[in-house]
This record gives C-alpha cells, structure tokens and sequence, in this order.
C-alpha cells in the first residue's frame, strides 16, 4: 500500500540513509557480529552526515529536524540491514537525545553534544537493574549529594552501548522514602573513578549491537551533569517513554517487512515438485496473510507518528504501537522461517539471524504484559 506521510525532503533524507547503510553499514555487519559491536568510524560517517544529531539543536552541533517523520526514516532504513544496529543508534540517537537536550544544562550540552552529534561519543541510558526488571521504580542504585557533586553507587544490567560508550544515563535513588518521586538522572561520562564496565554479554540476536553490565562504585559526578531537578526523575522517564516505544514500534515494524520482501523473493526461487513453493496455496496464503498484517500495522503506524508531530499522541498509544508491531514482527517472521524450511534455521540466511533478532522485541522498553496492563487501566480496570 502507498504510504502518503512523507514529503520529498523525507524520500530525499531517506535515499541518503539508504546509501550509508548499503556503503558503510552493510558491509561492515560480519565484522561488528564477530567482534559484538559495530567501529566507531560507522558512527562517525552516520555523523558527518547528520543523522545522529536530528534531535540536536544546530547550536550544538546537530541538524535538528522538528520532524520525527525523519527519525522514522532513519529508523526504518537502519531496521532494513541490522536490527542491532538500529537498537545501537536509535538508543543514542532518538532516546538519549531528548534527555541531555530538554534536561541539560547549558554548560553540559555545549561539552557533550557536538560530540554526540558527530559520533565521536556513543550515549547509553542506564535504566535496568538485574532485580527491576521492566519495574523502573524498584531501581537500588543511589546517588547522595556530596558538597556540590553526587556519589553514585550501584549496577545496571541489559544496557545497550554499555560496552563502548562514552555517556550514560543514569537513574538513581536520591530520595529512598520517596518511592518513585525519589529517583534523579545523572551524565556518568566515561573515565570518571570507579565507573566499571562488565563483559559484552552474550545475547541470543543481535550481536552486532553490544550490550552491558555496568558498575558504581563511589563514582563522583559533578553537580552539572544532573539532568534537571533533584527527586523528577521518574516523571522524566515517563515523559519520554513514549517517544522510546514509537521508536521501538517503527523499527519492529521495517524489520519484519524487510524480512517478509526476502522471503517473498526466496517462495520465487525455490522450487519443489517442478514448481516455485510460493504458487502453493497453503504458503501462497501465509504469505497474503503477513502481507495484511504488515499493512494494515503500517497504516497504524504512520498514523502514530502524525499524532506524535500534531501532539495528540499519548502513552496508551505507545503502549499498543510497541506491543502490537512486536508480536506482529515475531509473527511473521517465524512464518518467514517456516517457508525457509531447514535453512530458515541456519545462521548463515539472514531470515534465522532476523528471528533471533526479533525475539527481544516483546521484552524490551517495557514488556507486552506491562503494555496490555497501561491500555487496561485507560479503559478504566
């Protein structure tokens, strides 16, 4: 179905994302699995081109958009090559950017931001922690305040560009008996004392993407690098959840479409019984059936992104993006591995790597259990 919410800057940005990825990303996608992350100079050419700052103010070094339709296409054509390195990339550049940007200080956006911008320092957000879960307001790590700085103590797990990354975002608990109005965000930059990193950990997909524990022991961040007030943490997480989920949402989405083209073109080739798989109708049928399903989500979709740019877009609306475009994504996708038969199992087809890739999908930025219960209380339960 043609989409009809973009405008001809948008296919011309779009036609610019297509050729970074198809010169600098793609072939650098087996080294990045190997190694579990993808070299700094991927990021600095996706900077040099603009794409990292697109939440960024001019100001500070970025090409600040006013327009999430160009997050979408970013998003969209990252998804198409590596899901891990859109998850590296979309954390850095659609989620952590608002954060540093509405929150920081003049003073830490003018140290920070051009850098970010230009890929030089890769953002992380330190949310998880081994015992929370998807529960944000269970976290243990703790900041207390320490003249005009903070001493920072705890751990946080599942962090994406944890591994290399330069800036962190982190919430901790400055208020115990406050419960979730108790909890700040702080800027851990990299080399500040007692700031340690665990191991890439092992995942089941996206290896590309690299992924970490991370330690603090007594770290001492600076006054500035307080991200907005004391004790409004959780309400700035919440703030921004939405805009993590229709980011997560429009990635699971190109993801799944992009394994579904593949696999339309591999029911052509491969032949059984003298004639293309395809033109069976039982898999004739599973495919229109993810076809459908791939549309019709793709019209949700665009239509989110419209409420976003008009601000009419609310969080039980993310929450119904995320879960939706997830369990569709992992619906079609193992129906793309079923139509591959026993290689849709081997890692070397890039249709088993998708269904690897595709299985965190339902877990991460909250899980679809938690998504389904934020849309029962809307309705009233």
């Amino acid at each position: 179905m043609q989409r009809s919410i973009f405008e001809p800057e948008h296919e011309e940005f779009r036609s610019a994302v297509a050729t970074f990825c198809d010169r600098t990303a793609a072939p650098n996608l087996e080294k990045a699995i190997e190694q579990r992350v993808f070299d700094r100079d991927v990021w600095r050419q996706a900077g040099e081109q603009g794409f990292l700052g697109l939440e960024v103010p001019e100001e500070f070094g970025g090409s600040q958009a006013d327009d999430y339709r160009f997050n979408m296409v970013f998003a969209e054509e990252l998804a198409k090559v590596s899901m891990g390195l859109n998850s590296s990339m979309q954390i850095h550049f659609d989620i952590c950017a608002p954060y540093l940007v509405d929150l920081g200080t003049t003073e830490l956006k003018t140290r920070l931001l051009p850098d970010f911008a230009a890929g030089e320092k890769v953002a992380g957000i330190g949310m998880t922690e081994a015992g929370g879960g998807t529960d944000l307001a269970a976290l243990k790590t703790t900041a207390v305040p320490d003249g005009d700085n903070w001493i920072i103590n705890g751990s946080k797990t599942f962090i994406t560009n944890g591994y290399t990354g330069e800036i962190i975002i982190v919430a901790a608990r400055t208020s115990p008996e406050k419960g979730a109005r108790g909890i700040s965000l702080f800027v851990v930059e990299e080399g500040m004392p007692g700031f340690e990193r665990g191991r890439k950990l092992e995942k089941v997909g996206q290896h590309e993407s690299d992924t970490a524990e991370l330690f603090f022991n007594n770290v001492s961040v600076p006054g500035e690098n307080l991200l907005g007030e004391v004790d409004s943490g959780f309400i700035y997480m919440m703030e921004r959840l939405p805009q993590e989920r229709i980011g997560c949402a429009i990635s699971n989405l190109a993801h799944a479409k992009q394994a579904f083209l593949e696999t339309v073109e591999y029911a052509k080739e491969r032949e059984a019984f003298g004639k293309p798989i395809g033109s069976f109708q039982h898999l004739k049928f599973v495919l229109a059936e993810q076809a459908t399903k791939l549309d019709v989500t793709q019209a949700f979709m665009d239509e989110c992104v419209m409420a976003k740019i008009n601000g009419t877009f609310s969080a039980t609306d993310a929450a119904k993006a995320k879960w939706w475009t997830s369990q569709v994504q992992n619906d079609v996708i193992d129906a793309c591995v079923q139509i591959f038969g026993g290689y849709g199992y081997m890692n070397e087809y890039r249709i088993a790597r998708a269904w690897q890739d595709a299985r965190v999908t339902k877990i991460w930025a909250g899980s679809n259990e938690i998504m389904k219960e934020l849309i029962g209380r809307e309705l009233g339960f």
